[in-house]
């Protein structure tokens, strides 16, 4: 077994899960309620049963949501909600409840608040908020509660999950609970907000070109590795 170019492989296999992740965080700069994604490495031994002892290798076991607020930024959108502190709204999609931080909303045809994607938003109560047309005045306040021209009409479902590794993410600003979710208290709705993508463009840039570069080092390992095989062989060819 080539253990040398075994090892350099999986390492490169990993790199190259972690430059995809980079690269789609630099593709959501200026994605709403986009939460940076990273990934985790972690030491994998194997047992070598044939030659005896053991391989220590790296790989990409998991992935991690950085959970830094974005920011806020001022739109003066009346459905336009960020959240300030914990907390996901929670939208009706084909598949099921998901959460989101992505806060840009509006109206649909029957008069429903809905995503961009055309996902009903949920209330407190797991159901679809409806505003109708004809209101002039639509007020949300801190916790939530909805207002139509001055008469509650509703109040938004804020919720989080207690253990955060049973949050997955899927579509980007979605994320799928595997767990039962839980009201959120610190968490407070802002309207005429949305917040940012909490991407940082430099501190991702940075981070590409050192796994571009330790993925041309494995490389480069594995060449060298190659081409000692090869000596090798040569040598041993030359004396038989």
């Amino acid at each position: 077994m080539d253990l040398a170019g075994y090892v350099a492989l999986t390492r490169q296999s990993g790199l190259a899960r972690e430059l995809q992740t980079v690269a789609n965080n630099i593709a959501n700069l200026s994605t709403t309620g986009y939460r940076r994604e990273g990934v985790v490495f972690a030491e994998v031994v194997r047992a070598l049963p044939a030659e005896g002892g053991s391989v220590a290798m790296t790989d990409a076991r998991a992935r991690f949501t950085d959970e830094l607020q974005g920011a806020l930024v001022e739109t003066g959108g009346r459905l336009d909600l960020a959240i300030e502190g914990e907390g996901y709204f929670v939208v009706l999609t084909p598949q099921g409840e998901r959460l989101t931080r992505a806060g840009a909303f509006t109206r649909d045809a029957d008069g429903q608040v809905v995503n961009m994607d055309g996902h009903a938003l949920l209330d407190e109560g797991g159901s679809a908020i409806l505003i109708p047309f004809e209101a002039k005045e639509i007020g949300i306040a801190a916790d939530g509660t909805i207002s139509v021209d001055g008469a509650p009409q509703g109040k938004i479902g804020l919720v989080t999950v207690e253990d955060q590794t049973k949050l997955f993410r899927e579509a980007g600003v979605l994320f799928r609970a595997d767990t039962d979710t839980v009201p959120v208290e610190g968490g407070r709705v802002v309207q005429g907000f949305l917040e940012q993508s909490n991407v940082n463009a430099v501190a991702e840039m940075a981070r590409m070109i050192e796994v571009q570069r330790a993925y041309e080092h494995s490389q480069k390992m594995m060449d060298q590795e190659d081409e000692r095989i090869r000596m090798v062989v040569r040598v041993l060819g030359q004396r038989g």
